[in-house]
């Protein structure tokens, strides 16, 4: 088995996108966290598939069944990764930011991607737990997405073209 460090510095080469996940509360409250692991999982049905820690506060609130948004973010919206990956003592991460509702899901505006749907099902992961989701609305965005790679923001350059 290898140790933990080499898994980690492995899998830090391995670009993901940066997305926050949002979910609202039965009383109305937006909860959301910055997730790297976003994965197209089908087509036909249109499904993606997420990874979240099992001490996260947003698992409870994404249980089989329940509505989920994905805000895919841009290259311009680092600050928001950042603002969604810390953990909040007794306040909300949306705090200060901007946000709106869309399709009864905490929504945030400008970014590269946007897609809803509803948790399909869990899947057992270690110490993290795969969502299955089934999408029921996309709006994809020319805006570069924002992405990260060996503990860095950066976003994606396409190769020069080969004469």
């Amino acid at each position: 088995m290898i140790n933990r460090e080499t898994f980690v510095e492995l899998m830090s080469g391995v670009c993901s996108p940066v997305t926050v996940v949002t979910a609202t509360t039965a009383d109305g409250r937006p909860h959301g966290t910055t997730v790297s692991s976003l994965a197209s999982l089908s087509l036909d049905p249109p499904l993606v598939s997420f990874a979240l820690d099992r001490a996260s506060r947003l698992l409870p609130h994404l249980q089989p069944g329940d509505r989920v948004g994905v805000n895919i973010l841009g290259a311009h919206q680092r600050e928001l990764a950042s603002t969604f990956a810390r953990r909040r003592g007794s306040g909300s991460k949306f705090d200060g930011v901007t946000w709106t509702l869309r399709a009864g899901l905490p929504y945030l505006p400008e970014s590269a991607g946007w897609t809803a749907g509803h948790v399909e099902r869990h899947v057992d992961g270690g110490d993290h737990i795969l969502l299955v989701v089934c999408v029921e609305e996309a709006e994809p965005t020319p805006a570069a997405p924002l992405i990260y790679a060996r503990r860095v923001f950066g976003t994606h350059t396409p190769l020069a073209v080969a004469s």
